[in-house]
């Protein structure tokens, strides 16, 4: 029995009775009868809004009665129609009977505005296809390499200015950055420069023992970690852990219309967001790379002396003796050349953010991706200029 709900007139006037929606099964003669009564009205839809959802099929036909309908409004006609197209989706043939010439109109006017789905269609296939998304993919790179280009002219001219009228830099806000690109990452480039310094001592006596060369470990991790591994490894943390950060954040602001905001007020996004985070990484990169390299230099003279017998004294005597400062020296000279790189890349990307957390997802991977592809091909181009140079 069907329970009465309050009256919400706001008159005196007496209210007629309103009975609670309800929905009972009945299968017939492979036929499935739906039958609803009571209130379909939006405010008492939520007592009835799961037992329509539970509703299955198995039979070829329904029949929704609707015959017990007291009173329906839109959103009641909505969960009919909903029910009804959900029921023709899973193959069954649905019909409707017990409706009133008014509530059947409301019912024909919900449906016609009804949302369809969307469908994804196919991609197209064939030769022709293939060669047009292989030109827009093209353009749209060769696009994207200009507009980087551009950003980074932007962001050099207005970091120029900014060193050469240093009262116009903001900085509490490159020491902030500071203090958050690389006072905050000291533990994990340190742990990194000092693992690595391991692996290189343990793996590099594996293969000098077998010559009796033992002690020349020594020159292959001071070698290798100060021209190379500690520098470069430094700027891919940072490109995964900073980059990504400058990305997400100004990316949020861009969704936020924080950064119409500043234009509005007269305010240059690259001063105010993109100029500090750069400086602070110009000044911590180096740093960090540093860090790194004593790091390395700690942990391969410590498992040297572990797994080969060569005493600290000795790894220090070897490396004065047969390690150019040069050595330390290119690798310091990169980490400039990559913050710079992080820090543009990353920051271009925030500025391509377009209206959705989506978005920012998307181009924070992408900051990542491309900055530590960046920093690598750098890399490499600076391993030739050196060895031209015969440095």
């Amino acid at each position: 029995m069907r329970g009465a709900l309050p009256c919400r007139a706001s008159t005196a006037e007496t209210c007629p009775v309103m009975t609670a929606p309800s929905l009972t099964l009945e299968n017939k003669e492979n036929m499935l009868i739906v039958r609803l009564a009571g209130t379909m009205l939006t405010p008492f839809l939520d007592r009835i809004e799961k037992p329509i959802a539970q509703v299955g099929t198995g039979s070829a036909t329904v029949v929704l009665d609707l015959g017990s309908v007291d009173a329906v409004d839109t959103g009641g006609a909505w969960l009919i129609v909903d029910l009804q197209r959900r029921l023709e989706a899973a193959g069954a043939q649905v019909s409707t009977r017990g409706l009133s010439p008014a509530q059947q109109n409301l019912l024909q006017t919900v449906a016609g505005h009804f949302p369809e789905e969307e469908v994804a269609e196919a991609p197209p296939r064939g030769l022709l296809p293939w060669v047009e998304s292989v030109g827009a993919g093209t353009v749209g790179t060769w696009q994207g390499f200009v507009s980087v280009i551009g950003f980074f002219g932007l962001t050099l001219h207005r970091l120029v200015r900014a060193l050469l009228m240093p009262w116009r830099l903001r900085w509490a806000s490159v020491v902030t950055q500071m203090e958050e690109t690389g006072l905050k990452a000291i533990p994990i480039v340190a742990l990194m420069g000092f693992l690595i310094g391991v692996v290189l001592a343990f793996q590099g006596a594996t293969q000098l023992r077998q010559f009796g060369a033992e002690v020349f470990v020594v020159e292959l991790i001071s070698i290798s970690v100060l021209r190379e591994l500690g520098i470069l490894l430094t700027a891919i943390i940072v490109a995964g852990r900073s980059g990504s950060a400058f990305t997400a954040s100004i990316g949020s602001m861009k969704v936020q219309e924080e950064i119409d905001a500043m234009r509005t007020l007269g305010l240059d996004p690259i001063d105010v967001l993109v100029v500090p985070r750069t400086l602070a990484l110009l000044v911590m990169l180096p740093i960090l790379g540093f860090i790194a390299d004593i790091a390395g230099l700690f942990g391969g003279a410590l498992m040297s002396w572990i797994n080969l017998g060569v005493s600290p004294g000795m790894f220090v005597t070897r490396l004065q003796e047969n390690t150019d400062v040069w050595h330390l020296a290119v690798g310091l000279i990169k980490a400039p050349f990559f913050a710079m790189v992080i820090g543009v890349v990353a920051c271009w990307q925030a500025m391509q953010v377009r209206g959705s957390a989506q978005s920012v997802g998307q181009r924070t991977t992408a900051s990542v991706v491309q900055s530590i592809f960046a920093v690598i091909a750098i890399d490499a181009l600076f391993s030739i200029f050196f060895s031209e140079i015969g440095v």
